[in-house]
């Protein structure tokens, strides 16, 4: 028998005072099995961050033929690719091929770090790329509830999330 994704909501109201974006989205996402709290929410960062009325979540880990989130065009091309973790060099490639933006987001400093010395020589060519590191404080599985209302603001590229009880400021480090 299959093991199946475990669901998760979220109601982010968002305050991005960097790029005046304000809105609230109210999110469902799927915990693939495979998956850890900690991965389902650098993938929440990452929409934060990237927050606009077209992002949407994709099959991700489950399809090799799309990222994490995309924005893709009306006539179907992708104008933003977003992949997170230590993602392969081939893939990178390909990602940067089809779409006009590509970020990926590392967020396990520990294993991000070796992987972007191995990579980032033959990396460099593609103009289209972003790699960045997220700088997470603490511990961040704490806001993974099955139903989480999170305030998100950003102000000098820092996000602070803050729930009912908890707070957390995530900055970003760019790799290249």
């Amino acid at each position: 028998m299959a093991t199946k994704a475990t669901i998760y909501k979220a109601l982010l109201n968002i305050a991005n005072m960097d790029t005046n974006y304000y809105n609230e989205h109210n999110l469902t996402l799927a915990l693939h099995p495979s998956e850890t709290e900690l991965r389902l929410m650098a993938r929440v960062v990452a929409f934060i961050l990237n927050a606009n009325e077209d992002l949407v979540f994709c099959k991700g880990i489950s399809e090799d033929d799309e990222p994490d989130l995309w924005i893709k065009d009306l006539d179907g091309s992708i104008k933003l690719w977003i992949d997170l973790g230590q993602v392969d060099e081939k893939r990178i490639k390909k990602a940067c091929g089809r779409s006009d933006k590509v970020i990926v987001y590392t967020y396990q400093e520990n294993m991000s770090t070796p992987w972007f010395k191995q990579i980032e020589n033959n990396i460099n060519r593609f103009k289209n790329l972003s790699v960045i590191q997220l700088n997470i404080e603490e511990d961040i599985e704490k806001f993974a509830k099955r139903s989480m209302v999170l305030q998100c603001n950003i102000s000098d590229e820092e996000l602070t999330l803050i729930s009912d009880n908890d707070d957390l400021i995530v900055t970003k480090t760019q790799l290249n």
